[in-house]
C-alpha cells in the first residue's frame, strides 16, 4: 500500500514540475508577445497561464496536505529527494520569471499612461510661422 503512495506522490510531483516549466514557458511567451506587440498571443498565453495556475494550485493543495493516519509511515508519503530538488529549482526560476513579468507589465502600463495622457492633452490646433517668410501651418500638441 506503501509503494503505491510513493508511486503516486511521486507522479503528482512530476506533474506539478511540469506544470512549472509550463507556466515558466507561457511567462517567456507572455514577455514576448508583449514585446512584439502581439495581442493575440499574449491574450493566449494569458488564458493558457490561468489555466496552469489553477491545476498548480490543486496539485500543491494535495502535495502539502499532512498524511492520513491510516497510510502507514510519513516516509512512504514523503517524495522522491530528486523531485523535491527539481521542483525547488523550477519554482525559483518561476519566481524570477514572474518578477520580470510583473516589472514588463508595471513598465508598459506606464508608456501606456503616457501615451493616454499626450493623446489627451492633443488639441490639433493650427500654428502659422510668423515673420516676413511665407506662412506655413504646422501642428502642435501640449505634452
Amino acid at each position: 500500500m506503501s509503494d503505491a503512495v510513493a508511486s503516486t506522490r511521486n507522479t503528482e510531483a512530476g506533474e506539478h514540475l511540469q506544470l512549472l516549466r509550463s507556466l515558466a514557458g507561457e511567462l517567456e511567451r507572455a514577455m514576448a508577445a508583449i514585446a512584439g506587440n502581439n495581442l493575440d498571443e499574449l491574450e493566449d498565453s494569458v488564458a493558457n497561464q490561468q489555466t496552469l495556475s489553477l491545476r498548480l494550485s490543486e496539485l500543491a493543495d494535495r502535495l502539502n496536505a499532512p498524511p492520513p493516519p491510516s497510510r502507514g509511515p510519513v516516509a512512504a508519503y514523503s517524495i522522491d529527494e530528486t523531485f523535491k530538488t527539481q521542483l525547488r529549482a523550477a519554482n525559483a526560476e518561476l519566481q524570477n520569471l514572474n518578477r520580470r513579468y510583473a516589472s514588463l507589465l508595471k513598465h508598459s502600463s506606464r508608456s501606456v499612461a503616457m501615451m493616454a495622457s499626450l493623446f489627451r492633452s492633443f488639441r490639433g490646433q493650427f500654428q502659422e510661422a510668423s515673420g516676413a517668410r511665407l506662412k506655413h501651418q504646422t501642428w502642435s500638441c501640449q505634452v
